[in-house]
């Protein structure tokens, strides 16, 4: 398949067959699982996928790419963004995705949870982690390729520069991996940074809690990282007569999630 790489979509297509077969490894698809793939492109990870799976999903913005993937007769193709995706109605679907394919098709199980899987464009990868954490209750978990700078902050622990706002919200509902390094030349065209791959599962009984409200204070605390939380979260929670207890003479970064998570429940009751 030629395809030239548009730079609008972030396009950078995986070529190394190593990189791709530890990708395959790491993911370990069996057949009839509800597996959706984001960003197919020229399909490198996607027949490896396929060939193990039986049926495969896939969203594909550029609709050149997904004309070409469409003759493929054990793909599912969903031309979109995926930020307009509906995943949890996707999963609802699932079970009658690839009719009128071979009859060897292994199709997934009604009521399936999607395994979601990609290499996400770098400038967007972190909208698309928060809009598939509003669909995690549909999700048995995720496996994606990101630019290395924003797994690092993913899986990040407290009291270094790279935990945030991202650490906390995505470890409030995922156990977290990075499963593998990728480097640039195993892209055609490289791209000007080093990538990873991580394993998210979506924790099996999380914590119940107003995700907006967590959101919130997470953003507050993180605003101004350098200072003290009494100069940022403690104003906040003070406007909103905060009554409980929580240590404003830390910075951001030296909150545990655990401790975040208390606190966005306590402003609940």
């Amino acid at each position: 398949m030629k395809h030239i790489a548009r730079k609008r979509f972030g396009q950078h297509f995986l070529t190394d067959q190593g990189i791709i077969e530890g990708i395959v490894q790491a993911i370990a698809p069996k057949a009839g699982q509800a597996m959706v793939e984001i960003g197919p492109g020229l399909a490198a990870l996607t027949q490896p996928l396929v060939e193990r799976l039986g049926h495969l999903t896939v969203i594909e913005l550029d609709r050149d790419l997904a004309r070409q993937l469409r003759l493929h007769p054990q793909l599912t193709v969903v031309e979109s963004d995926v930020l307009k995706v509906d995943f949890p109605q996707l999963a609802q679907d699932m079970r009658v995705a690839g009719q009128g394919s071979p009859a060897q098709v292994v199709l997934p199980e009604a009521g399936a949870k999607l395994r979601v899987v990609g290499n996400l464009p770098y400038n967007i990868s972190t909208p698309i982690l928060f809009h598939l954490l509003d669909a995690v209750d549909a999700i048995e978990d995720q496996h994606f390729m990101l630019q290395k700078e924003v797994i690092d902050r993913m899986v990040a622990s407290p009291a270094t520069s790279d935990y945030g706002r991202l650490s906390v919200m995505l470890q409030w509902r995922y156990a977290m991996e990075n499963v593998l390094f990728v480097p640039p030349q195993s892209f055609d065209p490289p791209p000007r940074v080093d990538s990873a791959v991580v394993r998210m599962v979506p924790h099996a009984h999380p914590v119940a809690l107003d995700v907006k409200r967590l959101s919130e204070l997470v953003q507050v605390a993180f605003s101004q990282r350098r200072k003290l939380l009494r100069h940022t979260l403690g104003q906040w929670l003070t406007a909103r007569d905060f009554a409980g207890t929580f240590d404003v003479q830390r910075r951001a970064e030296e909150v545990p999630v655990a401790e975040y998570i208390a606190l966005a429940q306590q402003l609940a009751v």
